[in-house]
């Protein structure tokens, strides 16, 4: 039998906005390691939980789109001399991921959740502009949420 090993993921989480609801930061690491495979090293995820206006100004800024997304994901700079490899960054807007939830009829958690895993497997390398890499993604991400106990956020 093959144990699957979770990498030691080192969270950094940082709280610009707290409304209506955000997830522990231990919520947050469940579900991010949730949706890494197994890797030998430590890994570093940095989590920032803004309101709409830096959302905006970074989603205007990087993406040259100006209005609020739920989720933003940057890219980590590698190996570090110690070993740990920085994964990367996700922006995550609490507020519009509140709005988000009513509008699809889902749970805070389950939103949320699916939205950290979401950002971690674009992290990972995972996309979906074009429908093959969209079809990939959502299999993804629908077979760690049912994982977690939520149910399919692609009804």
């Amino acid at each position: 039998m093959l144990l699957k090993v979770v990498p030691r993921l080192e969270l950094d989480m940082s709280y610009a906005s707290r409304r209506p609801w955000v997830p522990s930061a231990r919520l947050m690491k469940k579900w991010a390691e949730a949706a890494l495979n197994p890797l030998a090293r430590p890994l570093t995820l940095s989590v920032r939980i803004v309101g709409k206006a830096r959302s905006r100004s970074l989603n205007a800024h990087y993406r040259h789109k100006d209005k609020p997304t739920n989720v933003l994901s940057f890219a980590g700079a590698g190996i570090a001399p110690d070993g740990r490899s920085f994964l990367g960054e996700l922006v995550i807007c609490a507020p519009l991921v509140a709005l988000e939830a009513r509008a699809q009829h889902k749970t805070l958690a389950a939103h949320w959740a699916h939205l950290t895993i979401h950002g971690v497997l674009h992290l990972l390398g995972f996309d979906h502009e074009r429908e093959t890499e969209a079809r990939k993604m959502a299999a993804r991400e629908i077979q760690i949420l049912d994982r977690l106990g939520f149910s399919n956020p692609y009804p």
